[in-house]
């Protein structure tokens, strides 16, 4: 790695504004919000409230950006009060260069070019954005600009090139009486595509094919010219290539020590190529598959690439960094194995837009893009502002809990408790005393006070789960603390104040309990004040994808795997399974696959059974590939008709779709509907 000081000269910093986080890094675990006025790879500028003071170490991450994956260690070299003293603007001194990886989006919308700045500052930061070489000369041929890709195609320095001529730096076989640049600035029109050799400053000979192109001032006069080179890949150095390569690649020698490092996994790493050059792979990444379940070595064991594995690395920080991989075989021109070779892509900016993105389908701990479950998404901040009784409804497994929960952590009773518990799970004797507590010796020879649920919920809430199977006795029982807010508990007389908000769930059909007298009327219509209805799971296929997701991602940070999520079969098998368990059996299954599968992504052996003996390829004519819009779209509309026992409008209705769109897919698809009981897809 370039001297740190030599790169605070050389390279241009970015006035913009953006939103940072910072934190003392000796343990302090507050955080305080900064804004930059100007970013540059090796220190940056902010105002911010913090209390920092000069050689303070600190972490510091861009805004929304998982500090753990983002954040790099600075200290801080100077501070100065503003605003009245309310405010610290400082400066710090990043450890080593930084890359952040900001949208381009956020960066445009912030960047705002100071007033009086230089107009050549912005220019150098377009230029050495370029992968191409670019330089620029003017009217006695000296170097007056020379951008990053130029550097790396010479080995010349920027501050080495400028003032020199050209010819001086490039040696090329095209200078003096063929020089393409001068021919451009004498016919005042650009010249394009015309293949030369240049000299490195190594001395190597490099093809590259140039245009060239006059340079104008404001009055129109020719004062220079511009010309732009780029390597030919016959003859380019293989370095070169690969430090225009947007992903990280690095090769292996037999004994697994690192050969090659291309600057982007330099960035990714923080670690420079002469540093990672010639240590093993596993002192570098420190990745989570290092071992047995090592990417090169499946690849050269099996002959096979290995494509797309999600996995953590650890950069120079020793921050986690998840990153998809690819890896193969490298043999030489004979044929014979000299090692391997693996690409890596940095999935953190990923990672935080789809972050975003899911924040849109989440409400508290629920998960759902389903149009049902977005209906209950809509309502649920109203009705926990209210302080009525709510009753839900749904299948096992459907989530009646996690709903309760949130309608509790949305109230103005969420800093109280949330108590649960399962009224179908206790007889009446015991059910009673965990309600309403009973006192010493109500029973046997109790020697002190037991407090019950309707106590311990006091100032929040309780959830009575399974509400439809208590009994007769213990409905009158439950209606009058309902009716009365107080209660009395056992072996006692005396009346104590209820105060508790009702959240009761059942997955029995009270309306039709009500009718043949198991459930009381009265108690009934107390607590089906709001009433939510759960859809079953495979009522909303849409989410099953996600909701796996979810559940690999919980298990990895649980389990401190790097569990790359389902592939496309298996993700097949789950959408066409009716999970009677509802999400609580997606949950299970998710986790028993994640127990078997040594790494990378869910299979569909991985699964348990019936699911696992029931993969069908004929759903899938290559199961090599992803799936395209259509076939997707086949598998599921096929999958709704099984589910609804072939009937048109019931399969209408879970699609949500007409019968006319039905009708149309049917007939795209091959699908020969004979009836509205019959079903047999076309040859």
């Amino acid at each position: 790695m370039q001297n740190i000081a030599s790169e605070r000269r050389s390279l241009f910093r970015m006035p913009f504004n953006f939103k940072f986080h910072l934190r003392d890094s000796l343990g302090g675990r507050q955080t305080y919000p900064a804004n930059s006025l100007d970013v540059h790879p090796c220190g940056i500028q902010i105002e911010t409230e913090a209390p920092v003071v000069p050689n303070m170490m600190v972490e510091l991450w861009p805004d929304d950006f998982i500090p753990n994956n983002h954040y790099t260690l600075g200290e801080v070299c100077w501070v100065e009060k503003v605003n009245g003293g309310e405010t610290n603007r400082c400066g710090i001194s990043f450890k080593r260069r930084i890359d952040w990886q900001i949208p381009l989006p956020l960066l445009s919308k912030s960047y705002d070019p100071p007033l009086g700045s230089e107009p050549f500052g912005c220019c150098a930061f377009v230029l050495d954005s370029i992968i191409d070489g670019v330089f620029s000369v003017d009217h006695e041929w000296r170097i007056t600009t020379f951008n990053r890709a130029a550097e790396l195609l010479t080995g010349w320095k920027r501050e080495e090139a400028i003032g020199k001529t050209c010819q001086e730096v490039f040696h090329a076989s095209a200078c003096n009486k063929e020089c393409v640049l001068a021919e451009s600035v004498k016919t005042k029109k650009p010249v394009e595509n015309r293949s030369v050799f240049i000299t490195h400053a190594s001395g190597r000979r490099l093809g590259v094919t140039i245009s060239a192109m006059p340079l104008h001032d404001a009055k129109g006069k020719v004062v220079g010219g511009v010309q732009v080179f780029r390597g030919v890949k016959a003859v380019l150095d293989r370095d070169i290539i690969l430090d225009n390569i947007a992903d990280g690649v690095f090769t292996v020698d037999t004994q697994w020590r690192i050969t090659s490092f291309n600057r982007a996994a330099e960035l990714v790493t923080g670690l420079s190529q002469a540093e990672a050059i010639g240590k093993s792979c596993s002192e570098v990444f420190h990745a989570s598959i290092c071992g047995k379940s090592c990417a090169i070595a499946h690849s050269i064991s099996t002959g096979k690439p290995q494509t797309n594995r999600c996995i953590t690395i650890q950069n120079v920080d020793g921050a986690k960094v998840p990153v998809s991989i690819c890896a193969a075989p490298l043999y030489d021109n004979s044929g014979n194995l000299i090692g391997g070779v693996e690409t890596f892509r940095d999935l953190r900016v990923m990672l935080s837009l789809q972050s975003r993105l899911c924040r849109r389908e989440k409400l508290g701990s629920i998960i759902s893009k389903s149009p049902s479950m977005k209906a209950i998404f809509e309502i649920l901040p109203q009705i926990a502002e209210s302080e009525s009784n709510v009753l839900v409804l749904g299948n096992s497994g459907t989530g009646k809990e996690l709903i309760a929960r949130t309608v509790h952590d949305m109230s103005r009773r969420s800093d109280g408790p949330f108590v649960a518990i399962n009224c179908g799970a206790l007889p009446d004797t015991l059910l009673e005393s965990e309600l309403f507590g009973c006192k010493a010796g109500a029973y046997t020879d109790a020697k002190g006070d037991r407090q019950g649920r309707f106590a311990a919920a006091n100032g929040g809430t309780l959830f009575l789960d399974e509400i439809g199977d208590i009994s007769p006795a213990m409905q009158v029982k439950l209606l009058r603390v309902l009716e009365s807010k107080s209660y009395e508990p056992l072996g006692s007389s005396k009346s104590v104040q209820a105060d508790v908000r009702i959240i009761a769930a059942t997955n029995r059909d009270l309306e039709k309990e009500m009718r043949e007298g198991r459930f009381r009327d009265d108690l009934f219509y107390r607590l089906n004040v709001v009433k939510i209805t759960l859809p079953p799971l495979r009522e909303r296929p849409g989410d099953i994808p996600i909701l796996a997701d979810h559940f690999v991602e919980k298990l990895n940070i649980e389990k401190g795997r790097d569990i790359g999520g389902l592939s496309d079969e298996a993700l097949r098998l789950l959408m066409t399974y009716e999970f009677p368990g509802n999400i609580r059996e997606l949950q299970n299954i998710i986790e028993y696959a994640f127990i078997i599968c040594p790494g990378g992504m869910i299979e569909p052996q991985h699964l348990p059974s019936p699911l696992s003996g029931s993969f069908d390829e004929s759903l899938c004519e290559t199961t090599s590939r992803r799936m395209t819009l259509d076939e997707m779209e086949k598998m599921a509309i096929y999958a709704a008709l099984k589910r609804n026992n072939w009937k048109r409008m019931a399969t209408c209705k879970e699609l949500g779709i007409s019968k006319d769109t039905l009708r149309r897919k049917i007939g795209k698809y091959g699908f020969n509907v004979v009836d509205e009981e019959e079903f047999v897809e076309a040859p």
